[in-house]
């Protein structure tokens, strides 16, 4: 279990109970959760038992999601928060549609394609000296993508939404192996900073597991913004420090580790802030098995690809196929539907040419090429999707796949219907490193998710920098309907692997015949177009790992891909909530009741 504070949950169990149903206390069930009324699930119980107290008090799942993502910005600071970005994807019951909101960070107006290249030496910077500098911070998409769902579907005001989180900040919470960890892995990086080793690194010490960490700097923004809205972050006095920062990183007079780099300044200006719009593109869509699957459209990539490989899948029945028929089948659809995306995809693809990707016709194209009997020689070429079959076309191009690993996800259903899937991140576990003084959230990384220098040959590269351009992202909320009414939705933190993650718990849930938690509980492997399948131990191991081999699939180990969190819909209105039983610590669900 994750950071569950019994006094963190005082303020809200003291709301007066107006009916029985709200007289009992919201907690957590632990990973898994059947009930009625709604559910939150999420990777911390202090951030679900929130949002299951925002349920209770006559909120929607919107409300909720809202409260639970700014509650995850205390707790879970290192992986989201107002300092990043996210796709927010909404079912409303009412009108029986799935709507998305896109809140990506956006490159300054001053970024150039060459913005990763060192002008001294004509070669791209190292991957760490570009996070870690204000020139990856990208302009924040989160608070904007809060209000704008308020403003359309919510129930309660920002600012009322805001307040649990804002109660958690100052009160504080418990750190735990995890948190502890991440900043240990993050030390070099957070003694640089004046601000961040303030707030993460209290005494000059990795806080202890068991300690208290309290940011009253955060709870402070949280007011404020509840007091004067988000133009106080976008272009008010939050965005002029954030500006600073960026501009002038607070460097430490004298940083307790070493750092190899130099710290690099950006170039985001107050313009830049006031600029930020978040944009509601149609969601990607596509049939499966009978179902419809939603997901998000460019700039991410999540959408296009779970749905280009699914449909390379229904090719083939893998219910009828033993199980390691069935994952063949899953890697290799998975890493040619990564080529097409790494090919075509950016902020800029033309919808036409998304939905090509989408076609049944190129799907077929695609699957075409499988062997049952061996693996594919990666990285495979990207196909053509000209709205024509051509049979097993390719066209030239390369296969580089970004791997960013930070991001959060939750997952949200009200007593009305309604559901939010919601992936936020600031890219790499820990952002840029670099905390806003006085503020207390760190900023993102993301404009590392660009390409930093061409990767497709002599064919267009679609997620090179560009001014005001969103780098391409893997997240992927999914939200699947069954004769038109919610089924299952669901999302993964982990850089690429999400797309991978939120595919195979698809395949498991869908084709295998597992259950939702042995679902999300199963063995996970990623295969990204890379010369070797990316697995967890217990996947390689398996007996359909060894029997995988011998197709020719070679595997690099990974101690755990992905933490998903997912909600299936039951009959009769009950809810089954799962989160993930061991990674990332473990995660947290509940129903309200």
């Amino acid at each position: 279990m994750r950071r569950l504070v019994p006094f963190v949950l005082v303020p809200f169990l003291l709301v007066p109970a107006t009916t029985a149903e709200a007289a009992r206390p919201p907690t957590p069930s632990g990973p898994t959760a059947t009930g009625y009324g709604g559910a939150v699930t999420s990777v911390d119980p202090t951030a679900t038992a929130v949002g299951l107290q925002v349920l209770r008090e006559g909120g929607n799942a919107v409300d909720a999601a809202i409260a639970v993502a700014a509650t995850l910005g205390v707790t879970e600071p290192f992986s989201a928060g107002i300092g990043g970005g996210g796709f927010f994807v909404y079912y409303d019951a009412k009108t029986g549609r799935v709507s998305t909101i896109d809140g990506r960070e956006t490159a300054p107006r001053s970024m150039t394609e060459t913005a990763f290249v060192n002008p001294e030496t004509g070669q791209p910077y190292a991957f760490q000296e570009a996070r870690v500098s204000g020139l990856s911070a990208g302009v924040p998409g989160t608070l904007a993508t809060w209000d704008a769902a308020l403003r359309r579907w919510g129930k309660r005001s920002l600012a009322k939404n805001l307040r649990p989180a804002g109660d958690v900040a100052r009160r504080g919470f418990t750190v735990d192996q995890t948190f502890a960890q991440q900043v240990k892995d993050n030390e070099a990086a957070f003694t640089q900073f004046s601000s961040t080793s303030a707030l993460f690194l209290p005494g000059g010490k990795v806080p202890a597991v068991g300690s208290t960490l309290r940011n009253p700097d955060l709870a402070a923004t949280y007011d404020l913004i509840a007091r004067r809205g988000i133009g106080a972050f976008y272009g008010g006095e939050v965005g002029r420090d954030i500006v600073t920062t960026v501009q002038r990183p607070p460097l430490a007079a004298g940083p307790a580790l070493d750092w190899q780099y130099e710290i690099r300044p950006g170039g985001m200006t107050l313009a830049d802030l006031r600029a930020y719009e978040v944009r509601r593109p149609a969601p990607t869509h596509v049939k499966y098995r009978g179902y419809d699957v939603y997901g998000m459209a460019t700039p991410s990539s999540g959408g296009s690809t779970v749905g280009e490989a699914l449909n390379i899948l229904e090719r083939s029945d893998l219910s009828k196929l033993d199980k390691t028929q069935a994952l063949h089948r899953y890697l290799e659809a998975s890493a040619l539907a990564f080529a097409d995306r790494n090919r075509y995809v950016g902020d800029y693809t033309p919808r036409p040419l998304l939905d090509a990707l989408l076609t049944d016709g190129f799907a077929a194209e695609r699957a075409c090429q499988i062997d049952p009997a061996k693996a594919l020689a990666k990285p495979v070429l990207p196909g053509v999707p000209d709205g024509r079959y051509d049979g097993c076309a390719t066209t030239s191009g390369g296969a580089a796949t970004d791997f960013g690993k930070s991001t959060t996800n939750l997952t949200v259903a009200d007593k009305w219907g309604n559901v939010v899937e919601y992936t936020l991140t600031i890219e790499q576990i820990g952002g840029n490193g670099i905390v806003v003084p006085g503020r207390g959230f760190l900023l993102n990384n993301e404009l590392t998710d660009f390409n930093f220098t061409p990767t497709q040959g002599t064919a267009h590269d679609p997620n090179l920098p560009g001014p005001g351009k969103r780098p391409r992202s893997s997240m992927a909320p999914t939200v699947v309907l069954q004769h038109g009414k919610p089924f299952l939705a669901l999302g993964s933190p982990g850089g690429s692997t999400i797309i991978t993650t939120v595919l195979q718990i698809l395949v498991n849930r869908l084709d295998l015949g597992m259950s939702l938690p042995e679902a999300l509980a199963a063995p996970r492997a990623t295969q990204r177009n890379t010369a070797s399948v990316t697995a967890e131990p217990a996947f390689s191991s398996s007996a359909e790992g060894v029997a995988l081999a011998t197709l020719g699939h070679t595997y690099t180990p990974m101690a755990e891909i992905g933490a998903a969190t997912a909600i299936e819909f039951l009959d009769h209105g009950k809810l089954l909530a799962c989160a993930e039983p061991v990674r990332r610590g473990s995660g947290s669900a509940g129903t309200v009741r």
